[in-house]
């Protein structure tokens, strides 16, 4: 199989759903991206199965080279909640993250869309790094506040974890 290349010769992504067989290399890519909280191996899989539509995989060269897994909130169906993004280490650095985050808000689930949330600990730099410069990209405005408390929700196990909003109803209206 040939893979698209830019003008420099340098590989391009090929975005696309994952399949269920797809769970165990994103297990391990998540596994290799360090601070990234690990789930098991079966969550991915069903992640993969069951929330494929909001899912990216991203290839490089015929391997797995990024992952996002996200769903839209079943109480909410204007917001998708990004729960992972993971970039291998040989590919950080190339804007993969902020890629794969476009890609999912192409498709057709993300019609209605209109914010993404995501949680993220104080001290993780890549996540936040990401999602600035995704609602810059997006010319979208960035509010975040303290969620899942580490003393209430996590018993004192893990960092708070700050709930980040990213609305892009601005956005979305200059689209249509």
């Amino acid at each position: 199989m040939k893979h698209a290349r830019d003008l420099h010769g340098k590989s391009l992504p090929v975005f696309r759903t994952p399949q269920a067989k797809d769970g165990a290399a994103i297990w391990e890519l998540v596994r290799a991206c360090k601070p990234l909280d690990e789930n098991s191996m079966y969550c991915n899989l069903i992640q993969c199965d069951h929330f494929r539509e909001t899912c990216v995989v991203a290839e490089l060269n015929g391997k797995i080279a990024g992952w996002v897994s996200a769903y839209v909130l079943p109480d909410d169906p204007e917001t998708v909640f990004v729960w992972q993004v993971a970039v291998s280490p040989d590919a950080r650095g190339s804007g993969l993250g902020t890629l794969m985050l476009a890609e999912l808000l192409q498709r057709d689930v993300c019609a209605d869309i209109t914010r993404l949330q995501t949680t993220i600990t104080a001290d993780n730099e890549a996540s936040w790094s990401l999602f600035k410069r995704f609602a810059n990209r997006q010319d979208a405005k960035l509010d975040s506040k303290a969620h899942y408390t580490q003393a209430l929700h996590f018993r004192d196990r893990h960092d708070t974890e700050h709930m980040v909003t990213i609305t892009l109803e601005e956005q979305m209206k200059k689209a249509a």
